[in-house]
């Protein structure tokens, strides 16, 4: 078989290009693509606890703990006992955290515009839902 009809070798290529931009972008802000992630979830959701994180970001706990740990040490979340149940940790972003959402909208749009603007809106939108059945397959496993 060619690499190159492989769907693993296809999607690792094409995941490694846009890390690599994303990465370069989110430089400026002194942020990681994981780090980012976390504020989107945090953004769209309100606080979270780290499990919570974990699986909308499809995270490790090991992983997402580190993540965590880094974002606290730079100001963008604090982390805090859940008063309701005190085996839970609470996130939240910080005021720096939050200063942050217009900025990574834009380098998102910015990098959602760079790699899909030789697609029209139908194959954009079939892009997705083709990437969004692969992660969900993945989950049914």
């Amino acid at each position: 078989m060619e690499i190159k009809n492989c769907v693993n070798y296809l999607l690792s290529v094409s995941q490694n290009s846009v890390f690599r931009y994303f990465s370069e972008e989110l430089k400026a802000l002194d942020i990681t693509p994981a780090q980012c992630g976390v504020l989107g979830s945090l953004f769209k959701h309100g606080n979270m606890t780290p499990k919570e994180i974990g699986k909308e970001l499809f995270l490790e706990p090991s992983s997402i703990s580190g993540v965590l740990e880094r974002m606290q040490k730079s100001g963008l979340i604090e982390r805090s006992i859940d008063p309701n149940n005190r085996r839970n940790i609470i996130v939240t972003p910080t005021e720096k955290g939050i200063s942050l959402k217009p900025k990574l909208e834009k380098i998102i749009s910015k990098m959602n515009n760079y790699f899909l603007k030789d697609f029209d809106e139908k194959e954009q939108e079939l892009l997705k839902k083709l990437l969004t059945s692969i992660i969900e397959k993945s989950q049914n496993k």
